[in-house]
């Protein structure tokens, strides 16, 4: 009887190519090769790419072939304007309108307290989303409130109020001057105030630094609430002529995914587990200081925004708030360089980055007067905020503990009561 022969094991070594089945030369030469070269990355770029053009020109051509079928839009036209902009001069009263609907708008008359004035400007038609700026001859009196009515040449009438007429401060350079003088006061001196609690912190125990970043997270987290509402409230004034309140949201995602890009890069760059214990710390504080620059850019345009309109007693309320609220925010810049020594320069390179944009806020808040423009840098703060506190998050947990302990939540806690604290000193 013939013995039957035993199957060639794979790791015999007289398995050779010519004993081999051809089926199984083929799995492993002909279709593992195919699959590994089309999942090139260049190969999946082309073909990402090319999916994202044919989706490009399929919806170009939808939009195209429904545009003509589409009908007409029945009823009266649709007419909305904004004023964006109010600015009173002796004897004269100059407003900034924006077209905020889809039809043309034409301004055929215009009242004041039920009286008809001279108008000049904005002759033609005002297009979607154009601008026009018209000047009125009234003889105003300061203090007094105003009711301005614009009458379009299809009957609409559309109201614009002046609680209180006051002279807008003429921009030049003495006024550019104090408004950065202003965010100075603002921005850097308490920043820089508050990080002279380091060497304090150096002397407590772990468990107090991890309350005193649970402090800081409470902090962070009022900023970006506090930042979120008035940057909706400035979007929702505007007449939403460019998204409105959409521009708080792209604002914020826009910071909040370049600052998580900018963290992965730290974190690719540091070298050794040493380097990664002493610049992690130094990494957070930026990431912070940066967060809280963001925010008190929106405090330094409220603040210059305030100056510009008139409203100098909002403005002084806004500096004495402002400057308490930010003492604050100091102590949470240095609460992650408690176990590393930093040196006096950094410190300060800290404190600028935390406080200097207030100055830009403040200047330009007081040239240019556009709420959206507001809007939209104050969801920037809000996105980067939001980047800072997941930053922070890991470092409030003890080594022992999966989750956070009481000492944290109550950190988080006094954190957002401090900082409501000191902003009932800011008038809403």
């Amino acid at each position: 009887m013939t013995p039957t022969p035993e199957p060639a094991r794979a790791d015999d070594p007289g398995r050779t190519a010519a004993t081999e089945p051809a089926a199984a030369r083929g799995a492993v030469t002909g279709t593992e090769s195919s699959p590994d070269a089309a999942a090139s990355p260049t190969g999946v770029w082309i073909r990402g790419l090319g999916a994202v053009m044919i989706i490009v020109a399929a919806l170009a051509g939808v939009a195209m072939l429904a545009a003509q079928s589409l009908p007409e839009r029945a009823g009266p036209p649709i007419e909305d304007i904004a004023v964006e902009r109010t600015v009173l001069e002796p004897g004269q009263i100059s407003l900034t309108l924006r077209n905020v609907g889809p039809d043309p708008v034409t301004v055929a008359q215009v009242f004041v307290n039920d009286a008809f004035v001279d108008v000049a400007g904005a002759e033609e038609p005002l297009g979607r989303l154009t601008s026009e700026t018209i000047t009125l001859d009234y003889p105003w009196i300061t203090g007094q409130p105003y009711l301005i009515s614009m009458l379009t040449n299809t009957g609409l009438v559309i109201e614009h109020e002046i609680p209180a007429a006051v002279a807008t401060p003429a921009p030049g350079g003495d006024f550019y001057v104090t408004m950065a003088l202003l965010g100075t006061y603002v921005g850097i001196i308490p920043v820089l105030l508050g990080m002279l609690l380091l060497p304090v912190l150096r002397r407590v125990s772990a468990e107090v630094v991890r309350f005193v970043l649970a402090v800081t997270v409470g902090l962070l987290a009022f900023l970006a609430f506090d930042g979120a509402s008035e940057g909706l409230e400035l979007a929702a004034a505007s007449g939403g002529a460019f998204g409105g309140t959409t521009l708080v949201v792209l604002g914020a995602a826009a910071a909040f995914l370049t600052l998580m890009g900018i963290d992965r890069f730290l974190r690719a760059r540091r070298a050794g587990a040493d380097a990664a214990a002493g610049a992690s710390g130094l990494r957070l504080a930026v990431m912070i200081a940066a967060g809280i620059g963001l925010h008190n850019l929106g405090e330094g345009l409220a603040i210059g925004s305030a100056y510009a309109v008139g409203e100098l007693a909002l403005g002084a309320f806004l500096v004495l708030g402002f400057t308490l609220h930010n003492t604050t925010e100091g102590l949470a810049i240095v609460a992650p360089l408690t176990r590393r020594r930093t040196s006096v320069p950094t410190l300060l390179g800290l404190g600028m980055l935390a406080g200097a944009p207030a100055i830009l806020g403040a200047v330009l808040g007081a040239g240019v007067g556009n709420p959206e423009v507001s809007a939209l840098l104050l969801g920037v703060g809000v996105g980067a905020i939001i980047q800072v506190i997941i930053q922070i998050a890991p470092s409030l947990r003890s080594p022992d503990r999966t989750e956070p302990g009481p000492w944290v939540l109550l950190g988080v806690g006094t954190g957002l009561l401090l900082m409501f604290a000191t902003a009932l000193a800011v008038p809403a």
